[in-house]
């Protein structure tokens, strides 16, 4: 069972000084109240903790074994203290940000070793998740701040007691490769999507359908009356780029993360009669409690970039 943290300090004090009175003068306590102390603790284990005599206290092994473990919590508890006092001595600041995996690697990582050598102070921590846990992190309190992707402006409103600071728009396309499409293009021309057979036959790699990115799709299609029936799900963008590259399908990606690839033909842009409606990414933070100094200066300094 949990124990006061006083009885603790009081039995450790006592073990390393071998007498209750000596324990009692380190404390600035009277001998009684640690021989209370001592009786209450060994009470609620049920067991021996010191053989007493004449000469003072030794440890019995029960209290041998219990004294190295409080012996290592008051260490560590004195080190917190250590480490707190020099934070704000030093002025540090602590931020946690919640990214998918999809966002920390294309928008979050290429501008944070400079934010982060230009803000020594600030000593940043991220949980890379889903967009949908990281709103939920947000609304637990549990992270500071989010970079997510923002709903469209009519669906804000559901999203009760969120901020967004919108940092950059973004365009979601299907991409594939050359050989993979070839086989389409002959059967069907150049437009293929125009024939219903091409969304049957063809293969398609999409993210799983709670990711935010895969809705959005989701979105476009059913507006679209397009059904998709081979559907290879995966968990990240990265996978999908690679399954696309690889010619085992036809991807749906974000345009910036592929640029490269359509430059080089590794990979070509598939229209299917209309485009995605572009949508926006951006930093999201509880509207519930004062924005912090840290998540006030990484917002403004990405702001600033993209």
């Amino acid at each position: 069972m949990e124990q006061n943290l006083n009885l603790y300090r009081i039995f450790y004090e006592a073990a390393k000084c071998r007498s209750l009175s000596g324990a009692a003068k380190k404390l600035y306590i009277s001998q009684p109240a640690v021989s209370k102390a001592i009786a209450r603790l060994e009470e609620s284990m049920n067991t021996a903790l010191f053989f007493r005599s004449s000469r003072g206290v030794a440890l019995t092994p029960e209290g041998e074994l219990l004294c190295r473990h409080v012996e290592d919590a008051l260490a560590s508890l004195q080190s917190g203290e250590e480490l707190l006092r020099y934070a704000q001595a030093q002025g540090i600041r602590r931020l946690s940000i919640g990214v998918s995996t999809t966002l920390c690697k294309y928008v979050l990582l290429p501008l944070l070793k400079p934010f982060v050598t230009e803000n020594p102070n600030i000593k940043i921590t991220i949980s890379c998740q889903p967009t949908l846990e990281t709103i939920s992190a947000l609304r637990n309190n549990t992270i500071d701040i989010g970079l997510v992707g923002i709903p469209s402006d009519e669906n804000i409103s559901g999203n009760s007691g969120i901020s967004y600071l919108p940092l950059k728009t973004i365009e979601d396309i299907f991409v594939v490769s050359r050989t993979y499409l070839t086989p389409f293009l002959q059967a069907y021309g150049n437009e293929p999507y125009a024939n219903k057979l091409f969304f049957e036959e063809a293969a398609f790699i999409m993210l799983d359908k709670d990711n935010i990115s895969r809705k959005h799709a989701d979105n476009f299609l059913a507006a679209r009356r397009i059904t998709l029936s081979n559907i290879i799900e995966v968990n990240n963008m990265d996978l999908s780029i690679e399954f696309a590259r690889a010619g085992l399908g036809i991807a749906c990606v974000i345009r910036d993360f592929v640029e490269n690839d359509i430059k080089n033909g590794t990979l070509t842009e598939l229209e299917l009669g209309k485009k995605i409606p572009q949508r926006r990414i951006g930093f999201a933070y509880s509207g519930n409690k004062e924005v912090s100094k840290a998540m006030e200066l990484i917002m403004r300094y990405y702001s600033s970039l993209t």
